[in-house]
């Protein structure tokens, strides 16, 4: 069974040359909303388990207030640190409750969470608050999130992108070497992790699903699109996606997915509960219980795999979700 690799992150050293420190005030372009930043901040919100991760390995836990919309446990490594900041809610907080904790800046890895319909806010409406909101680039570049909650990726995901928000989330800290040193780290461990499936050997016509949840059991299922994360995942691995849609994460039905017959499929696994598909042990009875479902290649061949939610997300923890999807691929025996 596919696991998210939890391993301790590598100690962040110096870089091998020293990274400029941020000249204040400091002005990003944040999915097209200018931000200036005066200072580097002492107190942050950070609205979104990925950002909350990020901040905690670039060593800034003691700068975070409040935190909020998470979907899985934080990195082992993270518990204590993480138990010592104020989980506003599990999912989207008031705006109100974020004021309460006076921010310095707001940031989040959602443009549903800030933006035209914010489930938090407005950027209008923390600007005229006084507190400069920031967006990772990964949820408005090569996306379009004007017709849903999870968006349409026009063009596949790309690890730039998060590379880019680390860097600009050090540098908004004023931390640029710490980000330099993991941007270095998590690039060597992508490159290793498709590296390692190159070396299997693999049929050109190996295809996969990514199925995150369903609005009640049975009915359509929520799957990577095309674009997605996790289709970055497959391509990087030469699997094909059998969901050619560009939406986030559509609904497509059993039956379609069952006629494509993937030769894998990976389940999301969450604490979150707010639809019983949610649960890993429902997936899985679904998936060997349906009449439909029980007879596809993947089910038929124990081919099932699990992976945490929060790595087909546009995360740090998408790279060590690629590094379990190959380790997973090494074990299906599939090899030519």
């Amino acid at each position: 069974m596919l696991r998210m690799t939890t391993a301790a992150i590598a100690v962040l050293g110096a870089a091998p040359m020293a990274a400029a420190g941020t000249d204040y005030p400091l002005t990003l372009t944040s999915c097209g909303h200018e931000v200036t930043i005066d200072k580097a901040p002492e107190r942050v919100v950070s609205v979104g388990q990925g950002t909350t991760e990020i901040l905690y390995m670039l060593g800034l836990a003691d700068k975070v207030a409040g935190t909020a919309l998470w979907i899985n446990p934080v990195l082992p490594q993270f518990a204590e640190v993480d138990a010592k900041v104020e989980r506003l809610s599990d999912n989207a907080p008031s705006f109100e409750s974020v004021l309460a904790k006076r921010p310095e800046v707001i940031v989040t890895a959602y443009e549903w969470m800030i933006g035209p319909q914010g489930a938090v806010g407005t950027r209008e409406m923390f600007d005229d608050a006084g507190i400069p909101s920031w967006i990772m680039p990964t949820d408005c570049i090569g996306k379009d999130n004007s017709q849903s909650m999870d968006g349409a990726r026009t063009v596949l995901f790309d690890t730039a992108l998060l590379y880019r928000g680390i860097g600009e989330l050090a540098k908004i800290f004023d931390v640029s070497e710490r980000g330099e040193a993991l941007i270095a780290d998590l690039k060597a461990r992508e490159a290793a992790a498709v590296g390692q499936a190159q070396a299997l050997d693999l049929p050109d016509d190996l295809s996969g699903v990514f199925w995150y949840s369903s609005a009640d059991v049975g009915i359509d299922p929520y799957v990577a699109g095309a674009n997605a994360v996790p289709g970055w995942m497959l391509s990087k691995l030469g699997v094909r996606n059998v969901v050619s849609s560009r939406e986030e994460w559509p609904t497509v039905g059993w039956e379609t997915i069952a006629r494509a017959n993937p030769t894998f499929i990976v389940a999301a696994e969450m604490n979150r509960r707010r639809f019983p598909a949610d649960d890993i042990a429902v997936k899985r009875a679904f998936l060997t219980g349906d009449p439909v479902t029980s007879q596809m290649e993947a089910v038929r061949n124990g081919r099932i795999l699990t992976l945490e939610a929060h790595a087909m997300d546009p995360s740090i923890r998408a790279i060590y979700g690629l590094e379990a999807l190959s380790h997973a691929l090494a074990g299906l025996g599939l090899s030519q």
